[in-house]
């Protein structure tokens, strides 16, 4: 059995199947205080936690670099990045939060689509389709059609660690569970997978609009 604590704080617990209710409740009482440990750490982690303003001056991530706002007059599309700023026109501050949204997206699309194209060749697995969306609690996840699906967040960080969470998840093709084959296989592709991990847990909660 696995517990896990989500980007929002939520417990996830993934049992076996056949595992009686009562042996599940079980285990969660022998680990209550691993739970509540990884609760109190979430909550110190969140501390970082920001809330953006679309006003000029302001930053933004993207792929781990920091770009201030310029709000402009005119600008052939809503939003885009020029030289070390995000531009934004001016009468599309009002909905700024999904002009920025729809960007990460569709710059997610292309980059982690080839990202996941250069691992699965190194993994040696198939994927149905790279979709990049809103997965409220998860960094990324893996269908049973095989779909992989990342959330636009992971645009906001570097490089680095967009890789290690598309290999985290396409390994997930080869191991459903997070056992030690998992971890092995992850090893085998990024050595220092724990560093960039560790980069992901600490800055997560700073990847927000």
């Amino acid at each position: 059995m696995s517990i896990y604590i989500e980007t929002d704080g939520s417990v996830t617990i993934r049992a076996p199947e056949g595992l009686s209710h009562e042996k599940v409740e079980e285990l969660i009482e022998q680990k209550s205080f691993s739970i509540y440990k990884g609760l109190a750490e979430w909550k110190t982690l969140n501390e970082s936690a920001v809330t953006r303003e679309f006003v000029n001056g302001a930053s933004f991530p993207f792929l781990g670099m920091n770009y201030r706002l310029e709000i402009v007059d005119t600008l052939p599309t809503p939003l885009q990045i020029k030289g070390e700023f995000f531009h934004l026109k001016k009468d599309a501050v009002s909905e700024a939060k999904e002009h920025f949204k729809r960007f990460y997206r569709e710059q997610g699309k292309e980059i982690i689509s080839k990202r996941c194209e250069y691992f699965k060749n190194q993994l040696g697995v198939e994927y149905n389709q790279v979709r990049v969306l809103d997965l409220k609690s998860h960094w990324a996840s893996c269908s049973s059609k095989k779909n992989v699906n990342f959330h636009w967040k992971c645009m906001m960080a570097p490089l680095t660690v967009i890789d290690y969470v598309i290999v985290h998840e396409l390994t997930h093709l080869i191991h459903p569970h997070h056992n030690e084959a998992f971890w092995n296989t992850v090893d085998k592709i990024i050595p220092d997978y724990l560093e960039r991990k560790e980069w992901l847990r600490e800055n997560g909660a700073s990847m927000d609009l």
